[in-house]
């Protein structure tokens, strides 16, 4: 199976604090990764010839809900020349503060395409990515208020005198 060689590969280069946990239940298993240490992670992944996950097809900003005060972000790393994915998490708790968003590390000097991911799961959850270079709104106006896909966002009725619907 290719979570053990990559467990593998992640304990012997960072040590067993780097996999958190793991999640086999589901129709993907997913490593859960520790949040401050997902770039290294994922450049390791990206550089290693043994496991070369050359490709990020999809980064999703999560919002565990309301109870739970928890933010995470899951990556799916594809390996073109293998022919195999990958699918990791890293997620940590956060109070739902506006003014202070949860912050992961940025994997756009990774992957360039973690450039309009990081920017769609600020825009649409509000998670912050520390040394994204152009961290901005990408859907939404600049002076929308709120992250829409957040658990208790609560849609204006009115945004510059247009009905909300």
């Amino acid at each position: 199976m290719i979570l053990d060689s990559v467990k593998e590969i992640l304990s012997a280069r960072f040590g067993d604090g780097v996999i958190i946990g793991e999640e086999t239940s589901g129709l993907q298993p997913a490593l859960l990764i520790n949040p401050e240490q997902i770039a290294d992670v994922c450049l390791e992944l990206r550089d290693n010839p043994a496991t070369y996950f050359d490709f990020l097809s999809c980064l999703s900003g999560i919002d565990y809900g309301v109870t739970s005060n928890r933010f995470g972000v899951v990556y799916h790393l594809a390996s073109i020349p293998y022919q195999t994915q990958l699918t990791l998490k890293v997620n940590k708790e956060h109070t739902r503060d506006i003014n202070d968003l949860p912050s992961f590390p940025t994997l756009s000097n990774v992957y360039r395409t973690a450039d309009w991911h990081e920017r769609e799961a600020y825009d649409l959850v509000g998670i912050y990515f520390e040394g994204h270079p152009d961290l901005r709104r990408i859907l939404l106006p600049d002076d929308w208020e709120g992250y829409p896909l957040r658990k208790d966002y609560k849609a204006a009725e009115y945004y510059k005198g247009i009905k909300v619907d």
